[in-house]
């Protein structure tokens, strides 16, 4: 049975997607037409769906020059925390189900994960480089703290003395401050904390159950002040509603204790475009063409561009116009600075694999 897409436009409390685009690999399609008859109206909220998957392998690898590993681990599929602007949405897809509203509602909790890492991590030839926990949805989003695959990923890590990189803009990574506080002194971590605007009333629509913008700052000065070297990423810079944000937002970080800090540019892949279109007309309607428009001229003409070394970043005139106030920016408030770095280098030397499941000896 196909799922039917649903396109009624209405924003959900709680929730980020306006309506379920049709699922591209889907072989038919349906239109909702009234006819007359009575129709129930869409419910004004929507409840969270979960099932398992058992998993099959436990690594991602990729060769993409715009990322900084090549390989990450991800233990669910979609993301209940609702970013609007997710790139991830169109994974969604693969699963039979839309990157729209099916992508924060009906999530897939993968099961077995860690005995799959434990038994790749075990394999001849492997060679230690650093995972990045998770590269495609949050680690830590609400389901986290029913499944805590998050947890025990790190504790195999530990384990094994494997470093990995986490990117979150939720707050429970707080609840691991011990391992992580344990990894860091061994060299075998880096957090790097999401943030994308100061203004919760944007944030309330925006990333809908992500943490708030106090709560991330506070998850930077917690894990600054137990030692773990932790950064910001501010991602992703959406040109007419969040770029002015920029300066303010590195300040705010290095006040908390980051010491290392990102940009991206807002990312449209396939149903994403059409998906945060509909946000803007729904919650930003007098400055939607704005910022369609702005985001254009950064695509040279196009909602996207997925070449490498552009799609992060953008080009022309305001790409370069952010760059260079992201930099100085960041020489103002004491960030990316080379020798602390340096310092913070993972280090991959004191990687052991493993105990495989069912080992006799220690």
């Amino acid at each position: 049975m196909v799922h039917q897409p649903n396109r009624d436009g209405v924003a959900r409390k709680g929730r980020g997607a306006t309506f379920d685009p049709h699922n591209r690999f889907a072989p038919t399609t349906s239109e909702p037409v009234d006819d007359g008859w009575w129709q129930e109206e869409s419910p004004t909220s929507l409840a969270t769906e979960v099932r398992e998957e058992r998993t099959r392998s436990a690594l991602s690898w990729n060769s993409s020059p715009d990322l900084p590993f090549d390989r990450s681990i991800n233990p669910y599929r979609g993301c209940e925390h609702g970013c609007i602007y997710c790139f991830a949405r169109p994974s969604h897809a693969y699963w039979d189900l839309s990157p729209g509203l099916d992508f924060e509602t009906r999530l897939i909790a993968r099961t077995g994960l860690v005995e799959r890492l434990r038994e790749e991590l075990c394999r001849p030839g492997y060679q230690c480089r650093s995972i990045n926990l998770a590269g495609n949805t949050d680690a830590y989003q609400p389901l986290e703290a029913r499944y805590t695959t998050t947890h025990a990923i790190l504790a195999l890590l530990l384990e094994c003395r494997h470093p990995v990189t986490l990117v979150t803009k939720g707050g429970l990574i707080l609840r691991d401050l011990d391992l992580l506080r344990a990894l860091a002194r061994q060299r075998l971590v880096r957090v790097m904390v999401s943030l994308t605007s100061l203004d919760t009333e944007l944030k309330r629509t925006l990333e809908p159950r992500a943490a708030s913008p106090s709560t991330r700052l506070r998850v930077i000065r917690t894990l600054a002040d137990a030692g773990i070297p932790v950064g910001a990423l501010v991602s992703p810079v959406i040109p007419g509603l969040t770029d002015h944000e920029l300066e303010r937002l590195l300040e705010a970080a290095a006040d908390a204790g980051a010491t290392t800090a990102g940009w991206m540019l807002l990312r449209l892949p396939r149903e994403v475009a059409p998906l945060f279109e509909s946000w803007l007309e729904t919650h930003y309607p007098e400055r939607a063409s704005k910022v369609m428009s702005l985001i254009r001229q950064y695509r040279g003409g196009a909602d996207y561009d997925s070449r490498f070394g552009k799609r992060m970043r953008g080009e022309g005139v305001f790409a370069e116009l952010l760059e260079q106030r992201f930099r100085k920016a960041c020489r103002r408030f004491g960030l990316n600075d080379p020798a602390a770095e340096a310092a913070q280098r993972l280090d991959t030397s004191a990687f052991r694999p493993p105990h495989a499941q069912g080992d006799l000896f220690d």
